[in-house]
């Protein structure tokens, strides 16, 4: 049997990525952000999502590939790691598929200028290719600890 996963897939700039159904608590439209001071560059502020304060972190600055600008088809992305949960803000979130292992090969040190750390592996579909972000590399542990201290 073939082993397969669920992936959804979004949008940073032209480039398709794909992070693991599981790690994805819900999708949500952009909201009102609420700023807060003293924060990395990359927190945009926190939303209050039915009754949780949830930081919100622009995806795009994390990978140092730009900025997002939010559209009609902007999403964020509410995951959780060690327990807290934080919004990736994206340019949109395209489709949910499965993926059979067999078309996941290990990325290279360097994709589209983001960094190796943070892409698990390339899943090769037909003409294109979706980088399967590492949700437990993008944020480092001192980074949660201050936007959690930021946002209490």
């Amino acid at each position: 049997m073939e082993d397969m996963s669920k992936i959804i897939v979004f949008k940073l700039k032209e480039q398709e990525y794909g992070l693991s159904i599981s790690d994805i608590l819900s999708i949500e439209r952009v909201m009102q952000i609420t700023q807060i001071p003293q924060v990395p560059h990359f927190v945009k502020g926190v939303v209050n999502l039915r009754g949780d304060i949830i930081p919100i972190i622009d995806l795009k600055e994390r990978l140092s590939i730009g900025e997002t600008t939010h559209t009609g088809d902007t999403r964020i992305l509410i995951v959780e790691k060690n327990n807290a949960k934080m919004g990736l803000l994206v340019d949109s979130a395209t489709d949910v598929m499965d993926l059979d292992s067999s078309i996941i090969e290990p990325g290279p040190d360097m994709i589209n200028d983001v960094n190796d750390i943070y892409i698990k592996g390339v899943a090769k579909l037909d003409e294109k290719l979706i980088l399967l972000l590492d949700i437990h590399n993008v944020l480092a542990e001192e980074e949660i600890h201050a936007v959690n201290a930021a946002t209490v």
